[in-house]
C-alpha cells in the first residue's frame, strides 16, 4: 500500500537561480580579493566587473529558461538553447564595448577581468549542476490511472 504525496515543484527553479547567483559571487568575490592583494585596485576592479557580467547574464537567462519551462515546458529545450548563444554572444559584446571604452588598462586589468568571467561562469555551472542534481524532480508525472 502506497500513500500518494503531493509534489510541488513551483520554486524550485528560483532556488537553483539564487544558489548558482550566490556560487558565482562567492568565486568573484574571492577572486577580487585575491586580484587586490597580488595586483593592485585595477584587479580587483576587473575581477568584480568580470563576476558581474557573468552574475547578471546568467541570471538572466536562467530567468527567462524558467519562466518559459513553466509556462510551456514543450518549448523550454529550444529556449534554453536559444538563450545559452545569446549568453555567449552578450558576455563577447560586453567584454568587446569594455575593451573600447578604453577602460581597460587604467582602471580594470584585462586578465583579471578575463579570468573572473572563466572562473565565475565555472562557480555557476557547479553550482547549478549540484541543486539542481539536489532537486529530485520526476521525469514525468503520473496522472491518475482510474480517471480513463
Amino acid at each position: 500500500m502506497t500513500t500518494e504525496s503531493k509534489r510541488s515543484t513551483a520554486g524550485s527553479g528560483g532556488s537553483v537561480l539564487l544558489g548558482a547567483a550566490v556560487g558565482a559571487l562567492v568565486v568573484g568575490v574571492a577572486a577580487s580579493l585575491l586580484g587586490a592583494l597580488v595586483s593592485g585596485s585595477a584587479a580587483a576592479y576587473g575581477a568584480l566587473t568580470g563576476t558581474l557580467i557573468v552574475v547578471l547574464v546568467f541570471a538572466g537567462g536562467a530567468s527567462l529558461v524558467n519562466l518559459v519551462a513553466g509556462i510551456s515546458p514543450q518549448a523550454s529545450l529550444m529556449i534554453a538553447l536559444l538563450t545559452y548563444a545569446l549568453q555567449v554572444v552578450m558576455v563577447g559584446g560586453i567584454l568587446y564595448a569594455i575593451e573600447r571604452s578604453g577602460l581597460v588598462g587604467d582602471v580594470l586589468s584585462a586578465g583579471w577581468l578575463a579570468g573572473a568571467v572563466i572562473i565565475g561562469t565555472l562557480g555557476w555551472m557547479v553550482c547549478q549542476i549540484v541543486l539542481s542534481a539536489r532537486l529530485r524532480l520526476p521525469a514525468y508525472d503520473l496522472t491518475d490511472a482510474g480517471a480513463r
